[in-house]
């Protein structure tokens, strides 16, 4: 098993948020609070340590009480960027990364990602879901080994921004979640609408 203070969590909150009208997403009010704030309220009670990847507004992440981790790449490439922050920075193990506009993805995301990882002898777990009737994967939701940095920072380098094309070139494990509810985004104001709409859980 991992122990839980092996693992950094990692907000994802460095993205342009151009779905959103170009606003920094993770500052975004879900009521009232801003939705980075949400993910890391969550994470908190999972994982030995947090952060927050973002490259704007870096006081206002700082006002909420954790380090943050900026890309070390221009322009904001993705969330292999941010998976980089983290791995380049974090003291542990083992990186838990969540996006900061899907903030109430279940309080057993760390422990589920971890059991798998550990039992499976895995590099990477990734959670999915099931909609529509298919296996969908959330790859964002995704617990790896802080070795495999080198292996990322190789990959970007070589102009790779893909997530499954990188994780493909490493043993992972997906384990379901039977909720997709808890894994709901807001990449625009029509869905943060829809969040907001919703009783807090």
């Amino acid at each position: 098993m991992i122990d839980p203070l092996n693992i950094t969590g990692l907000v994802l909150a460095g993205g342009r948020g151009s779905r959103m009208g170009g606003v920094d997403k993770g500052l975004q009010l879900l009521h009232g609070v801003p939705m980075a704030e949400h993910a890391l309220r969550r994470l908190q009670g999972q994982v030995g340590s947090t952060a927050i990847n973002a490259n704007r507004n870096v006081a206002l992440y700082e006002a909420m009480g954790c380090p943050v981790w900026p890309d070390a790449l221009p322009d904001h490439p993705g969330p292999l960027a941010g998976f980089l922050a983290g791995l380049a920075r974090c003291k542990t193990p083992y990186l838990l990364t969540v996006p900061c506009d899907s903030p109430r993805f279940p309080p057993d995301l760390a422990a589920r990602l971890a059991q798998a990882l550990a039992g499976q002898q895995a590099d990477i777990a990734m959670a999915a879901t099931i909609e529509g009737g298919a296996e969908q994967v959330q790859p964002v939701f995704c617990l790896l080994k802080q070795s495999l940095r080198g292996s990322l920072q190789a990959f970007i380098e070589g102009g790779q921004r893909k997530i499954d094309r990188w994780t493909a070139l490493h043993r992972c494990v997906v384990v379901r979640f039977d909720d997709a509810q808890a894994f709901a985004n807001a990449n625009t104001p029509h869905e943060l609408a829809a969040l907001n709409a919703v009783e807090q859980r």
